[in-house]
């Protein structure tokens, strides 16, 4: 497989592992606050590790429109990674070699160790997509063959994203991309849509006032093997085989009965080959395929006419239309899936999941990251307006909560974080431990009831037969001895127990299936 270089890779291929974890710090709920919807400003890297104990695995979809590196730096989103905020970044984690590099190779350290996390966590059965043009999208396929697979890659969508162009002679460039990959192509299944009613009322009609309304004629024969005999029309007398290479669907019986019922009919007259005639109604809704070429599901110039109409005056130069991305999810998600975005820009993914929901009524969540300073003021500020509703238009209802990163779980100096909540820290052994997710919709780890009827209240719970303990005071010494373990009656196969300091012989413990861990030196960094 062609492998992609450019400078500064050796220095972010892995350096998803070295982001520091970051809590996230719950501002405000706005609407349903049972919607679990999330939106966070912050750093997209440290925002994407910050998921990880809540959604690793989970994400059913998602959707990101990165820079796409033109060099525009003269619009709200800075289309450009020589952004400020990029090059503190690149200097840090690549170091003075970044000032030798192009932009395309910044490009590239940007995207690596996001999409390393985003691998992470997209669902085995979930599929990513995500927006570039001309600029960049050959070292998106490389850089995703890389990290991804190039067995799953499913598709490279072409957007249309405007009717024409004027480039100075040459080929207008009309047209984006969408490079769609999986996590396992073989467990990625997408969703027929609807066919609007334009093409239904050309496809089905009913010029005979039949009673079963709206049909359409479809072939009565297969190129795989089935019954060969003559169908005799009724009327004339006349006797039709197969085409040649090809065998009817039904056998004899199936045929003449088709025909009395008169769902079988040799042309509007009578006299043509035999053909089936199919009802609308009995086709529930059609759908057709997801397609490769999307040339009629909304143009640039409409997410500026919806973002415009959202604020009444014009916040971006090409957000993205609410159709394109309603379209992507109704193929690709069910009615409870999870959506993240985390390139939010105005906030058109969320708005796209909360169209879909109210159209189909779905419970999809949507997870939105922006590290932009405006990502209160537009991103969130655009998905309250289309809750409530805007500009005469009926809102959609629901809610979300707004984040913003907080401390890191550990110091410089490898520490815990005393300063946090230890909730927050308890949250985080749990998930280094067992991977099981916390997060608002899933059930915190259970908290099994001791032969007094009481609580432990360092217990994190128990999985697959392990009991863990959990003993922190972050203003006091713990330690793991016979007073503390004359506590612990859960009944489990085995205990794991962190604290400060132990007590207690080691061959002991093993002859009993205890493991100690010391805080912090044996928490487990991801």
């Amino acid at each position: 497989m062609p492998e992609l270089r450019w400078l500064g890779k050796d220095k972010v291929v892995n350096h998803h592992l070295d982001v520091p974890f970051r809590v996230l710090d719950p501002q405000y709920t706005f609407g349903a606050a049972n919607d679990h919807n999330r939106i966070i400003h912050g750093d997209n890297l440290e925002a994407l590790k910050a998921l990880l104990p809540y959604y690793e695995g989970r994400i059913k979809c998602i959707y990101i429109d990165p820079p796409y590196n033109t060099g525009n730096e003269n619009w709200v989103y800075n289309d450009n990674v020589n952004d400020p905020k990029i090059r503190r970044w690149l200097g840090k984690v690549v170091g003075k070699e970044s000032e030798d590099l192009t932009r395309h190779d910044k490009w590239l350290c940007m995207m690596y160790p996001r999409l390393q996390l985003l691998h992470r966590l997209l669902a085995e059965d979930g599929a990513i997509f995500i927006s570039i043009d001309d600029n960049e999208q050959a070292s998106l396929k490389l850089m995703m063959d890389e990290i991804w697979g190039p067995g799953n890659f499913i598709a490279n969508i072409l957007w249309k994203k405007k009717t024409n162009g004027n480039n100075m002679g040459h080929i207008p460039p009309v047209h984006d991309f969408i490079v769609c990959y999986s996590k396992d192509i073989s467990k990625v299944t997408f969703l027929g849509t609807p066919f609007d009613d334009e093409y239904l009322s050309k496809a089905y009609s009913n010029p005979d006032n039949h009673p079963k309304g709206p049909w359409k004629v479809t072939d009565l024969s297969a190129n795989h093997k089935g019954p060969y005999f003559e169908i005799t029309n009724p009327v004339t007398g006349e006797k039709f085989l197969p085409p040649k290479g090809r065998y009817w669907v039904f056998n004899e019986a199936e045929v003449n009965k088709r025909i009395h019922e008169g769902r079988i009919i040799f042309g509007k007259n009578g006299t043509s080959r035999p053909v089936q005639r199919v009802f609308l109604h009995e086709k529930g809704t059609p759908t057709r395929k997801a397609e490769t070429w999307w040339d009629k599901h909304g143009l640039n110039a409409d997410g500026m006419q919806e973002l415009s109409g959202i604020f009444g005056a014009k916040i971006f130069d090409h957000p993205k239309p609410t159709g394109t991305l309603k379209h992507l999810f109704s193929i690709s998600t069910g009615p409870n899936d999870i959506i993240l975005d985390s390139f939010a820009g105005s906030g058109t993914t969320a708005h796209a999941v909360l169209n879909l929901n109210k159209q189909d009524g779905g419970n999809r969540q949507f997870i939105l990251v922006e590290m932009e300073d405006y990502a209160e003021s537009i991103t969130a500020e655009r998905v309250r307006r289309v809750i409530d509703g805007y500009g005469g238009k009926e809102g959609t209802g629901g809610g979300f909560t707004y984040y913003e990163l907080g401390p890191a779980l550990f110091t410089e100096e490898g520490l815990l974080n005393e300063a946090l909540p230890v909730e927050r820290i308890r949250e985080y052994v749990w998930y280094s431990e067992t991977r099981a997710p916390f997060g608002p919709q899933i059930p915190h780890p259970p908290a099994p009831m001791d032969s007094d009827g009481g609580d432990n209240p360092y217990l994190l719970g128990v999985q697959e037969g392990t009991a863990y303990y959990f003993y922190y005071e972050p203003e006091e010494l713990t330690t793991l001895d016979y007073e503390f373990l004359a506590t612990v009656r859960t009944s489990a196969e085995q205990y794991v127990i962190y604290a400060d300091n132990c007590l207690l012989p080691r061959e002991w413990l093993q002859q009993r299936q205890i493991i100690f861990k010391k805080i912090p030196r044996d928490i487990s960094r991801f």
